[in-house]
């Protein structure tokens, strides 16, 4: 073997017995750590559209007057319909306006001397009406105010009447 041979075999003996530790030693560092990151909750908001359905239980008096004489008529039903609506929300206060229609069976029937048999009735009920309110969170105290219309229907043995009505 010449001088050169040897001074090369030398060479690659002493890496591969000092490499040695050093690759074992890589296999003994710390792994890195990964942790989730921090929750943070989304923020509830208001804004928004929304699309509902209503339905319920009616009752009411209609007072009526016909030939200087008054009568009154204590009609009751059901009704269901729908409802949509707009809420923004900016800081705590919220804003809106909301629309609804309904199918109303509210009738009612009067048995006078002025009006044998006079039977009211309305078949429908729909509202418009502004909203303000202050949010805590997911609880939302509001007033509204706005107007609401229906058909205002009365039946008599002398003939009827119908009217859509505001209010």
């Amino acid at each position: 073997m010449t001088m050169k041979t040897k001074l090369i075999l030398t060479g690659i003996a002493a890496a591969v017995l000092l490499g040695a530790p050093l690759a074992a030693r890589a296999a003994d560092l710390p792994q890195p750590s990964y942790k989730a990151p921090v929750y943070v909750e989304p923020v509830f908001s208001w804004t928004g559209f929304y699309l509902g359905i209503n339905g319920g239980y009616i009752w009411g008096n209609s007072e009526w007057t016909v030939g200087g004489t008054s009568f009154e008529v204590a009609p009751a039903g059901f009704m269901a319909g729908g409802q949509l609506g707009y809420n923004y929300q900016t800081g705590s206060w919220v804003w809106g306006i909301e629309g609804d229609i309904d199918y109303v069976d509210f009738k009612g029937t009067a048995n006078t001397a002025i009006c044998a048999s006079c039977t009211f009735k309305d078949t429908w009920l729909g509202t418009l009406r502004g909203r303000i309110g202050y949010a805590y969170g997911h609880w939302l105290p509001y007033i509204t105010g706005g107007g609401a219309w229906g058909n205002a229907h009365v039946d008599s043995a002398v003939g009827s009447v119908s009217k859509t009505q505001g209010g």
